[in-house]
């Protein structure tokens, strides 16, 4: 319905209907271009105006799929459900065996080299995949629109009673999602909500929300982050873009047959 737009200087401007995108292509002061899947257009001439609306995006974490939708007061632009980044502790796992399998081999004595992560502040590989995963998500859209605001919906572990170790360290959700919330701080503006307050607010819109998790339709994920994106931002209450973009991480094997099978 709505094309991204950029200036030539690379500044992201209010996305265009796609009927007039289409005519400033055809005259030849635009340039086509994808990002993504995305059709997009860049600008050849100085624009009659570099003003911006406010644009939120709001995300609804999962643990198998999460929601994503990018709206302004007056219209909704993308809305994208993506896999969940869930497959680097097997990775982790099997790097790990694959290394000691080299260490009892009969060959020549490597040279000991200490540990690099030693003593060292860090975040588990799979914490750091899921949430980085959700930060590369939001700077794609950044290219794409002036995003301003980052409204998410902000997701708890149990917790024990007088247990301060447990309750500050134990899970990698809560260690995760505090770097993530610190990461959107730096870019964006950051408003969190909890799950009760996504609910009231679905159901002041008169939403339902699907039983099926796994399914690709908008009332699945969707439909919790476009009322988070809703929120923040206002406007109309009736939803004119439910079109959904799947997307998944790209799972990235490197040499992984020679790990596997040395020889």
């Amino acid at each position: 319905m709505f094309v991204p737009v950029k200036t030539k200087d690379g500044q992201q401007l209010m996305p265009l209907h796609a009927a007039r995108a289409r005519k400033l292509v055809k005259r030849g002061e635009a340039t086509p271009y994808f990002n993504n899947g995305i059709y997009c257009i860049r600008l050849n001439k100085e624009p009659s105006d570099r003003d911006t609306q406010e644009i939120a995006v709001g995300v609804d974490p999962g643990s198998k799929k999460e929601g994503f939708s990018v709206k302004s007061a007056a219209h909704t632009y993308l809305n994208v459900q993506a896999d969940a980044h869930n497959q680097v502790s097997k990775k982790v796992a099997k790097r790990r065996e694959l290394r000691r399998s080299r260490r009892s081999r009969k060959c020549p004595n490597r040279k000991q080299r200490t540990n690099r992560l030693a003593n060292k502040v860090r975040i588990p590989a799979g914490t750091r995949a899921r949430w980085d995963w959700k930060l590369r998500i939001l700077d794609w859209f950044s290219k794409l629109f002036p995003v301003t605001h980052v409204c998410v919906e902000d997701i708890k572990a149990r917790t024990i009673k007088h247990a301060k170790k447990w309750n500050t360290s134990f899970s990698p959700l809560e260690v995760g999602k505090q770097w993530f919330y610190s990461e959107i701080e730096k870019r964006w503006e950051l408003l969190l909500l909890q799950g009760f307050e996504t609910k009231e607010i679905r159901d002041k819109l008169g939403f339902k929300k699907s039983l099926k998790k796994l399914s690709e339709d908008f009332d699945a994920h969707c439909v919790d982050s476009w009322c988070l994106a809703h929120y923040t931002v206002g406007g109309d209450s009736s939803v004119d873009n439910k079109a959904v973009m799947c997307i998944s991480p790209i799972p990235i094997a490197r040499r992984n047959l020679h790990r596997e099978q040395y020889k």
